[in-house]
């Protein structure tokens, strides 16, 4: 059987907002209650579990998404009003990266978390192979 990761905590201070606006965002089912958890379903296999924190640092969560998705993804941030930019920090200058070969760009939820939203992977070649190994 692969090894797949099934479930991050996400810390947040309301964690039913925030799965929800991310769950809108990426067009995903999620919960309002789950045990303690409120989770969003990204896939098949992985769940993100917020769960309400007073104190935690922020953290960076990356999706790998086709074109298509990429594109309705950015649809649903900018009908929100959300600002997002081309690189992971900096100013929110509403652009996209594309210097990797695909497209990605990032925003900032009232969390203080970083999610991106990528169509290449700079992890990881097509071949799903990590970059640098013996077998890339």
């Amino acid at each position: 059987m692969a090894i797949l990761l099934d479930h991050l905590i996400v810390p947040s201070r309301d964690p039913v907002a925030s799965a929800r606006s991310l769950a809108t965002l990426l067009g995903t089912p999620w919960e309002e209650a789950r045990g303690h958890f409120t989770p969003v379903y990204v896939n098949d296999t992985l769940t993100l579990d917020f769960a309400e924190r007073e104190q935690f640092a922020s953290h960076h969560y990356c999706f790998h998404v086709s074109d298509a998705e990429f594109d309705q993804i950015l649809a649903r941030v900018q009908a929100a009003g959300i600002k997002h930019r081309s690189s992971p920090r900096g100013p929110d200058d509403l652009a996209l990266n594309t210097r990797l070969g695909g497209r990605n760009f990032y925003w900032t939820d009232h969390d203080g978390h970083i999610w991106e939203v990528l169509t290449v992977s700079y992890a990881r070649r097509e071949s799903g192979a990590p970059v640098g190994s013996a077998a890339s």
